[in-house]
């Protein structure tokens, strides 16, 4: 067996089975599930007709690279969105099979395990699949920590030149998973200056961009800022987005991959091995999905209805805000977050995830420590009976 394979931790949710063994919610409360970053919101009817007019795709074996049709339908999607020019649809875009499995993949073609020093740094609250997929490609992850102080920016000066020597992969995950952070246009310059010195890979995770409460202020992403940087053919970035957010299609498993042409030719070369070619099925539903916004911006309203009326319960009693772009509240708990979410599915039926969960002690601190995340993904009334819920309990603490 892969010795490496010891080395993972388990996974929130499994550790959030283990925290809820033996608790006997209310009985006389229904469950309000918001722990998972699992949509809700219905699939749109034309996405699924899209899907099953394409069944007789199933009698075809699809290619790595995906369909013409749909790595340009994904191009100009780039070009519309980000501002950009539209990447080149043969070797700027990759489509995958969301962004989970191609995070995951991307530290696997990109890691030079030969120096034996090999590190990936991560932000801290993270995705785990950043460190699971560092140890397996054998490189050490490196934590850094977002704190409240500090705008939950990534401080990239916090890391000495010691360790960005070694550094070969940097994951960013902006708008943030929990807190919910973008990153400016100052942050993207100094992490492509630091990747021009050190040359390491920047892989930016932008699976929550399409969820944000200003439709005049998108979020900025990392192919803007390299173009608005001057850095036209993206050195050292490849940006990892996904439909499962922004079209309600978590169980598509559909995304893609964009940007620096020859790293993507390596991934390719990767994934070619790794049997991960997109159903022609799903391909047709992507291009239907990719090539509408009136959806998005339908889900985008039900999500700040949802913020607008549930932070201000929440804040009430737990320092809160709706965050930058995203789904989650990051909350901080005025108890050990482990014993708030335990207590409140005892008293109250509802499922958070404890910070702490999300992190690994780093610097001292664990700094998702005293805090939960919610995930504002079941439908407003359930959310806002949640929020109800919350307040009540905070008022027995």
């Amino acid at each position: 067996m892969n010795p490496d394979l010891s080395r993972l931790q388990p996974y929130p949710f499994e550790k959030l089975r283990h925290l809820f063994a033996g608790v006997s919610p209310a009985p006389t409360l229904g469950e309000i599930k918001l722990s998972i970053g699992e949509p809700q919101h219905a699939t749109p009817p034309f996405i699924q007709r899209a899907l099953a007019d394409n069944l007789a795709g199933l009698a075809n074996y699809p290619t790595t690279q995906g369909s013409d049709a749909l790595r340009q339908a994904i191009a100009d999607w780039i070009g519309r969105r980000y501002g950009v020019p539209a990447p080149d649809a043969a070797t700027q875009v990759i489509p995958v099979n969301g962004s989970r499995e191609a995070l995951f993949a991307f530290a696997q073609t990109v890691i030079d395990r030969s120096s034996g020093r090999a590190k990936v740094v991560c932000p801290n609250p993270f995705y785990q699949i950043y460190e699971g997929a560092a140890i397996l490609a054998g490189a050490e992850p490196v934590y850094l920590n977002t704190l409240p102080d500090h705008g939950f920016e990534m401080d990239w000066a916090a890391l000495p030149e010691s360790t960005w020597r070694d550094v070969q992969l940097v994951y960013v995950c902006s708008p943030a998973n929990p807190t919910g952070k973008v990153m400016g246009l100052d942050s993207w310059k100094t992490l492509f200056e630091l990747s021009d010195r050190y040359n390491f890979v920047i892989a930016s995770d932008e699976c929550y961009s399409e969820i944000y409460f200003d439709e005049a202020k998108p979020p900025l992403g990392g192919l803007t800022a390299a173009a608005q940087l001057g850095r036209h053919d993206y050195p050292n970035l490849v940006s990892f987005s996904s439909l499962s957010k922004r079209s309600n299609v978590p169980g598509l498993r559909s995304g893609f991959v964009a940007g620096n042409a020859a790293i993507l030719k390596k991934f390719l070369l990767y994934r070619t091995y790794h049997g991960s070619a997109m159903n022609p099925a799903v391909q047709a539903a992507s291009i239907a999905a990719w090539n509408d916004e009136a959806h998005v911006r339908d889900n985008r309203r039900m999500y700040a209805e949802k913020f607008h009326e549930v932070t201000p319960l929440v804040a009430h009693h737990l320092d809160c805000r709706i965050p930058d772009a995203g789904f989650y509240l990051w909350a901080r708990t005025p108890v050990p977050d482990t014993e708030f979410a335990r207590e409140l599915l005892r008293q109250k039926n509802v499922v958070v995830l404890p910070g702490s969960y999300l992190a690994r002690e780093s610097g001292g601190v664990n700094p998702g420590a005293n805090f939960i995340r919610i995930a504002l993904v079941a439908p407003h009334e359930k959310c806002l009976e949640a929020a109800r819920r919350i307040n009540d309990f905070c008022l027995s603490l």
